[in-house]
């Protein structure tokens, strides 16, 4: 690992320390996806091997196996809001707004931001922009003439690229599939022509979910928002 990657993997892990603070004995915790997250999870499995009192919803497959591997306990049933879910995000912008599922999980980690009371990012500095957009919006849609999904995603100024894993298209947990789009212009009025497309399932657009984001910088930690 180079100096650099070294560097950002502590900035990541910073994060989740803090905010491994904001889980309380009998917290029902949403566990997001991807390579900051999991610094989340395995830290909340430290914790709950201390005693640490606590329930998680999982956002994957890969989150599921974390967790169980730490012996965190998991429902698939929340009777009301849960209190927290900590996610990190491919792009953060000044409000808190983010572009998230680059590693697939957009649907199930929308469902459950939605679902939490209190739902805060962790990143580290590299993922902060002024504007969203640097990158590709992960779409979620059917199988079912995805193509012709794509062009309607086009009709809105979209480059859509289809996802593809070893052995052909990207799969989701849902057995959907991903179209990367970049856009010239994204916002939250883009969000809701995305979802008026039939065929789309979910967008990577999270507009006015966060509370916070803790953000790890090679000068200490940054806060954006208000944490809960």
């Amino acid at each position: 690992m180079t100096t650099a990657s070294a560097e950002v993997e502590a900035q990541k892990q910073a994060a989740a320390e803090r905010a491994l603070e904001l889980v309380k004995p009998g917290t029902i915790v949403g566990l997001g996806t991807g390579s900051t997250a999991r610094y989340f999870i395995e830290g909340l499995a430290a914790r709950v091997r201390h005693g640490l009192t606590v329930q998680a919803v999982v956002t994957s497959r890969e989150s599921r196996a974390l967790a169980e591997a730490g012996g965190i306990p998991i429902t698939d049933r929340a009777d009301g809001s849960l209190d927290l879910a900590v996610d990190g995000a491919d792009e953060i912008d000044p409000a808190v707004n983010c572009v998230k599922g680059r590693g697939g999980a957009l649907l199930r980690e929308k469902i459950v931001a939605h679902a939490s009371r209190r739902f805060v990012l962790i990143a580290d500095e590299s993922k902060l922009v002024g504007r969203l957009g640097r990158g590709p919006v992960p779409i979620e849609v059917l199988p079912f003439l995805w193509q012709a999904t794509g062009r309607s995603i086009e009709s809105l100024g979209g480059r859509p690229e289809l996802r593809m894993a070893p052995g052909g298209p990207f799969k989701t947990d849902n057995g959907n599939l991903v179209l990367d789009t970049s856009f010239g212009t994204v916002d939250a009025a883009l969000g809701v022509a995305l979802h008026a497309i039939p065929g789309v399932i979910e967008h990577g657009l999270f507009f006015g979910m966060a509370r916070a984001a803790i953000v790890g910088s090679g000068t200490g930690l940054r806060v954006l928002g208000e944490l809960p």
